[in-house]
């Protein structure tokens, strides 16, 4: 008996979590004008900023994703893109060369992100403020995007490389 109501418990709190994760992805999706058949595939997805998010028809991200969309900045993704989880898109990101030894605010690099049509971006990538992917292109898992990617290729790595051309 015991046993039976920590199952009913614990089916309680997943429906629970499960109704909270929908509320906030249905307040995400009015905060951005997200279409209706753009997909959240899991928990712990977020969409952040004051900038703008465009998205295209049937694509999805996956969990743990975050996207921050900074101020006058803009994400646009494509029609038919696939971002799996624990895949990091950035408009702002602190410069590389400058002294961190300071409390005096940071130089940033701000720039819009562009995720053509057809891309299917692996697990773990991080894509760097300023980058444009091209249409049918495919990012390795583990890989940092740093700068563009062009048309009908698969890249890889850290920082991200060609790897061949994706012929289809």
């Amino acid at each position: 008996m015991k046993w039976f109501l920590l199952k009913v418990i614990a089916r309680i709190f997943k429906y629970l979590k499960s109704i909270e994760q929908y509320v906030e992805y249905e307040t995400i999706r009015k905060k951005y004008q997200i279409p209706l058949d753009f997909r959240f595939n899991g928990e712990n997805i977020h969409f952040y900023g004051k900038g703008k998010l465009v998205i295209g028809e049937n694509s999805y991200i996956g969990r743990n994703s975050n996207i921050q969309i900074g101020e006058n900045q803009i994400v646009k993704i494509g029609n038919n893109c696939s971002i799996s989880h624990n895949v990091y898109i950035y408009t702002v990101s602190n410069l590389s060369n400058q002294n961190f030894d300071t409390s005096r605010p940071k130089k940033k690099k701000k720039a819009n992100v562009t995720i053509g049509n057809g891309v299917w971006i692996g697990a773990n990538v991080f894509i760097n403020p300023g980058v444009n992917i091209g249409d049918n292109v495919i990012v390795g898992a583990n890989s940092v995007v740093t700068k563009d990617l062009s048309s009908n290729t698969i890249y890889g790595g850290v920082p991200a490389k060609f790897i061949n051309d994706n012929l289809y």
